[in-house]
């Protein structure tokens, strides 16, 4: 198998890797709080991220570089970026959340724009447009009225392409793995902040789905969903190793586009589990959303000196 070959591999059993902690934050989101689960996540995460710290970095030395504020700060957005997802999953189906998140390309073609000066040639914006058309597509109302919730894993998609121009402009001051680690400490300061505003009283008993997940006090777990939230942790720690060895190993441009398969599993899990099927309109969205995402990535690298 080639380079490329194996970068592919690794990027696709990453990306099914990363969707299992989303079906399993949706299974639990109708009886847990997010804060609750994310402490167990993060706290089961801290050994696996330090070992793949050590294994890309060759030393633990990374995670006191000059940097590291930075790197912190950066694992706070991310934090503020996937919790809107999570609370959209929370109250969406799953190809409906994943799909407009994928909205993350197209805003980093904006972004590169407006904040690193890039050109954009006009192929790539008729693609931005295109694909922000499905998103309207995918937010249509079923019964005539506006549904807000849909905008949760839209401003994820938002911030999380801030987050790709923040990398970008960190250059090589950061390794990968260290930003990973510093990221998921945050997450874990940033559960443990919530859980201490909320985690002692239930704070929203008949909120919305979304609302209730993130504002829900804490519940004693049983077993088995406690097993769950600290899977997540593997989960992540593993899911993250191989999409950083199949961006090491491969070229970007030829990987980079198979980060949508993520998308197939978000209609897997929905319809598995909650036989959740988008209408006509909704796979109408998805294609152009998944399109115009793959088609921005494939010329951008290209186009790449």
């Amino acid at each position: 198998m080639t380079q490329n070959g194996r970068a592919i591999f690794y990027l696709i059993l990453g990306i099914a890797v990363f969707s299992v902690q989303d079906l399993i934050l949706k299974l639990l989101s109708g009886d847990y709080p997010l804060h609750q689960a994310m402490v167990a996540r993060s706290l089961t995460a801290v050994p696996f991220m330090l070992m793949l710290v050590y294994y890309f970095d060759g030393t633990l030395r990374t995670l006191i570089s000059p940097a590291w504020p930075l790197m912190l700060l950066r694992g706070f957005m991310n934090f503020l970026a996937y919790t809107a997802y999570y609370m959209g999953l929370a109250a969406l189906p799953m190809a409906t959340t994943v799909a407009l998140f994928f909205t993350a390309p197209l805003f980093i073609t904006i972004l590169s724009v407006l904040i690193l000066r890039e050109t954009v040639a006009l192929p790539r914006w008729l693609a931005v447009f295109v694909g922000f058309i499905g998103v309207v597509l995918m937010m249509q109302p079923e019964a005539g009225s506006f549904n807000a919730v849909a905008l949760l894993p839209i401003f994820c998609g938002l911030s999380y392409a801030g987050l790709m121009i923040m990398a970008r402009v960190m250059g090589n001051r950061a390794s990968g793995a260290a930003m990973a680690f510093w990221g998921n400490i945050a997450f874990l300061l940033c559960a443990l902040a919530l859980s201490l505003l909320f985690g002692w009283n239930d704070s929203a008993p008949n909120a919305s789905p979304s609302i209730a997940f993130l504002l829900r006090g804490w519940v004693w777990p049983t077993g088995y969903d406690l097993f769950l939230m600290c899977a997540c942790g593997a989960i992540a720690a593993f899911g993250l190793t191989l999409l950083t060895l199949a961006y090491t190993v491969g070229q970007s441009s030829v990987v980079a586009p198979f980060e949508f398969t993520f998308a197939f599993w978000g209609l897997l899990w929905g319809w598995l589990v909650w036989r959740e099927l988008p209408n006509a309109l909704g796979w109408v969205g998805i294609a152009l959303i998944v399109g115009a995402g793959i088609y921005v990535l494939r010329t951008k690298e290209k186009a790449a000196p």
